[in-house]
């Protein structure tokens, strides 16, 4: 299943999901390539396998990683999705959410192209609820109590979406887009 309206970059780094695992978690992240630098190509490049470890010194430390998200945000509020909802993104790594392991295998993962060091955009929370809205009608096992953070999952090994991210005015946008 794709999101309307994104645009589909299909990942290798995908699989499926184990039988009969609901879909009951949404996991907020942040991804900045190179680290606090928006814009260009390197995202998708990650995302795809395809990132030249030659173009920045910091990509030649990250080049054998395969990693992906369901959906990734740009700060002008574009939306790339990589793998169907259905499938198994490889975006939360070793994780934990109320004592069930393996995050990935009952979770959307999506990425807010930002940092830890600065706000996101309008356009971002925007898109962020629309699309969280979009994801809650379809799977009614996300529950607002079953949205989380990178960082609260895998806590002492990642920090995103970071404290700049305003959950309460993410949460407060969701709130009025269910009411409409």
């Amino acid at each position: 299943m794709l999101l309307p309206g994104a645009v589909f970059h299909p990942t290798e780094n995908r699989d499926e999901r184990p039988a009969d695992t609901p879909i009951d978690l949404l996991v907020i992240h942040s991804i900045s390539l190179p680290p606090g630098e928006f814009g260009g190509p390197w995202i998708d490049n990650f995302f795809l396998n395809r990132l030249d470890p030659g173009a920045h010194p910091f990509f030649a430390t990250i080049q054998d990683l395969r990693v992906s998200s369901h959906l990734l945000i740009r700060r002008d509020g574009e939306i790339v999705q990589y793998v169907p909802f259905d499938q198994r993104a490889w975006h939360a790594g070793q994780s934990n959410f109320c004592g069930h392991w393996r995050c990935n295998d009952f979770s959307i993962g999506i990425e807010l192209e930002g940092s830890d060091l600065e706000p996101f955009s309008a356009s971002q929370y925007s898109v962020l609820t629309q699309a969280t809205h979009w994801l809650m009608q379809r799977y009614p096992a996300i529950r607002e109590t079953r949205i989380t953070s990178h960082s609260a999952i895998s806590p002492g090994r990642k920090t995103d979406p970071g404290p700049h991210f305003d959950w309460r005015h993410y949460r407060t946008l969701l709130q009025a887009a269910r009411k409409t």
